[in-house]
């Protein structure tokens, strides 16, 4: 039987996440103090107790949710579960690949997503963006709605995630509007995610030359396992 493994991207945090595994494999205790070393302060620390505010902060959210995913992996591989055929993350997740698939090394990834988190937040202030994911629409219709409310804001659709659920992200108000157009529209559910910055739309277009300049001093090597990315060109 083939075995993917897909990793989580932001939203997907919480306060007190890996507590049980923590006390029952010393790999978790130990990566998340390679990582507080890396970063200069107690990741653990963060994860365990929040608060739930910083923890959301997306240059905390970021590192915390790779370090979680490379924990995770670790147990697999000491528990003896199978390579898989292929690794694949959504979002923040894909950084989490690359360091499973030995394309980017731990620590370099580590202060890497760090820097991405604050250069995103950067580009748009805490409470001037946000995501939300709508179930139960057509995509086409999702994207309508979005046009409908993006003539004087930003809000688009960030991810395509599966049939009938797609995550948008933009201004803050404008999202709060597509989210109850939706309703409005049919759709099942709307749900706002606990990020803190709007990814994946033109908002995060001032990021591009920075982080571009920051990925050029990292070092990547070749995959031992295929990783499938969210987007090519």
């Amino acid at each position: 039987m083939a075995v993917a493994m897909v990793f989580p991207g932001q939203g997907s945090q919480t306060v007190g996440m890996l507590m049980e595994l923590e006390q029952k494999h010393a790999i978790v205790k130990s990566i998340f103090r390679q990582a507080s070393d890396s970063l200069n302060f107690d990741l653990w620390s963060l994860v365990q107790n929040g608060p739930k505010k910083e923890l959301d902060k997306t240059e905390n959210t970021q590192p915390a949710l790779l370090v979680c995913g490379v924990a995770l992996w670790k147990i697999w591989r000491q528990s003896g579960g199978t390579i898989p055929e292929v690794l694949a993350g959504h979002s923040l997740g894909e950084y989490t690949a690359l360091v499973a698939a030995a394309v980017l090394d731990f620590d370099e990834a580590v202060t890497l997503v760090r820097d991405r988190g604050r250069y995103m937040q950067e580009a748009v202030p805490a409470g001037e963006g946000a995501m939300a994911a709508i179930l139960g629409l057509p995509d086409e219709q999702i994207v309508e709605i979005c046009a409908q409310y993006s003539v004087n804001a930003t809000v688009s659709v960030a991810n395509f995630n599966s049939p009938g659920q797609a995550v948008i992200a933009g201004h803050t108000a404008a999202v709060a509007y597509v989210m109850e157009a939706a309703k409005t529209a049919g759709a099942k559910r709307t749900i706002k995610l606990d990020v803190s910055v709007p990814s994946h739309c033109a908002l995060m277009n001032a990021v591009t030359e920075k982080y571009s300049l920051r990925l050029d001093k990292v070092k990547f090597s070749d995959a031992v396992i295929p990783v499938i990315q969210n987007a090519d060109t």
